[in-house]
């Protein structure tokens, strides 16, 4: 399918697509995502329909957000459209206690949870993401996603994320090449066997029931694919330092993270990611972790 799919949404909000949408870019060359010298937003994915190539760009002097969308998944793309930049999330309940969560708040009125409906397409770069360097993380997801995925329709410089069939069948030395070890790959691809069922029931206890996946992924897996406002990252090596900052001007622990974001119930991943995107880092006190490469060729 060549020719491009069309949608006129008018949002009942400013929309920023781009901080909004930046939550599942994995990296500044993530094949499935990009951003366009224009301001628009690609993202490629595989739907229940097959693949699709998506198109956002937000006409805020129409006070509209115009999509356009390729493949077989070009419907269901942008039948979801208005869920992936946030149309269920309902942000009117956090109040802020902390004045850097006010002056975040107020900054971000643009940004929303979406959710892209794709639980296994967000398990397997979460997965990737354990316990290692984003760069390194990004660096596997990138190879195997060129190696792997089709390219986009309407964009094939970008490529589609495989289905669940394709990661179960990436032979060991491959996942070895893009620099993922045993462990990681084992999890997806034993994953992948029950993307059907995670599709069905993307609940933290379904999510928690497979080998490989604790409370850190999980909750990475529902901000994305279910738009989770209140799944908190717990056991990320960055996130405590950042809300001790802002928050309470010191570092902090997970526990104390936890406290902190006590009175924001129901909204501490909206929070947390309004700092991410807004408040002042922490100063750094070591060196950076490295980035690992165990590979061989």
């Amino acid at each position: 399918m060549t020719t491009a799919r069309r949608r006129v949404w008018r949002p009942p909000w400013p929309v920023d697509a781009a901080a909004t949408l930046s939550a599942h870019r994995r990296g500044r060359y993530d094949p499935a995502h990009r951003v366009s010298a224009d301001g628009a937003v690609w993202r490629a994915s595989h739907t229940p329909d097959g693949p699709g190539t998506l198109r956002i760009v937000v006409r805020a002097d129409l006070g509209r957000v115009e999509a356009a969308a390729w493949g077989p998944g070009a419907d269901w793309l942008l039948e979801g459209l208005p869920e992936l930049l946030g149309a269920v999330d309902d942000p009117e309940g956090l109040r802020p206690v902390h004045p850097a969560v006010a002056a975040c708040l107020a900054r971000g009125r643009g940004v929303r949870i979406g959710r892209t409906r794709r639980v296994f397409e967000a398990l397997v770069p979460a997965v990737l993401e354990q316990k290692v360097v984003c760069v390194e993380a990004w660096r596997a997801w990138g190879r195997l996603l060129r190696r792997f995925g089709e390219p986009a329709p309407g964009a094939p410089q970008m490529r589609v994320p495989p289905p669940p069939a394709v990661w179960a069948g990436i032979p060991s030395w491959e996942w070895h090449r893009a620099g993922a070890e045993a462990v990681r790959a084992r999890t997806v691809v034993n994953a992948a066997r029950l993307a059907a069922r995670l599709e069905r029931d993307p609940s933290e206890r379904a999510l928690r029931s497979l080998p490989g996946v604790g409370a850190w992924t999980a909750a990475e897996i529902r901000q994305r694919a279910v738009g989770d406002p209140d799944a908190v990252s717990v056991g990320d090596c960055n996130l405590p330092r950042l809300v001790g900052w802002a928050l309470a001007g010191r570092e902090v622990d997970d526990a104390g993270m936890l406290r902190l974001l006590e009175p924001y119930a129901g909204h501490r991943y909206r929070v947390t990611r309004l700092l991410e995107l807004s408040a002042g880092r922490p100063p750094r006190r070591g060196p950076r972790r490295s980035v690992r490469d165990y590979r061989s060729f």
